[in-house]
């Protein structure tokens, strides 16, 4: 039996979205694997200065809860996940060190122009740290 391969994926606004599910799906099919979604939390506002780490849990953690049974059912299994840092390089490096390790890496962003992950430059960042990663887009 070939070993499981485990995955993290990395989202936020674009977790529950068809291009990211299909993504998921196609990864399944792939071979054996697990999943495991990291939904970096979004302070809003004054909370981004003020207080970052303490703020953007409860919409983070709505997306997560949203996203989980949808990603699940793409999956062909259960899928599980966490809430992480509100700068997602390092919420990546924390699920990296913390839930890893992992053979691979999905991340979810909004379109270039909107995308403040892809402003931030993170999918190059995330691929620096040696592990394949799957950058998947919405559509225009």
């Amino acid at each position: 039996m070939p070993d499981t391969a485990r995955v993290l994926v990395v989202a936020h606004q674009t977790a529950a979205t068809q291009p990211l599910l299909d993504a998921v799906r196609k990864r399944a099919q792939g071979g054996p694997v697990e999943f495991h979604l990291v939904v970096p939390r979004q302070p809003h506002g004054m909370d981004k200065v003020a207080n970052p780490h303490e703020t953007g849990e409860e919409p983070a953690q709505a997306v997560l809860d949203d996203a989980l049974p949808k990603l699940s059912e793409a999956a062909g299994g259960e899928v599980n996940g966490n809430l992480g840092d509100h700068e997602p390089l390092m919420a990546v490096e924390d699920a990296l060190n913390q839930t890893g390790p992992y053979d691979e890496i999905i991340i979810s962003t909004l379109r270039p122009g909107i995308s403040r992950w892809l402003k931030l430059d993170l999918v190059s960042k995330v691929r620096a740290e040696g592990l394949p990663v799957t950058h998947v887009l919405p559509p225009d």
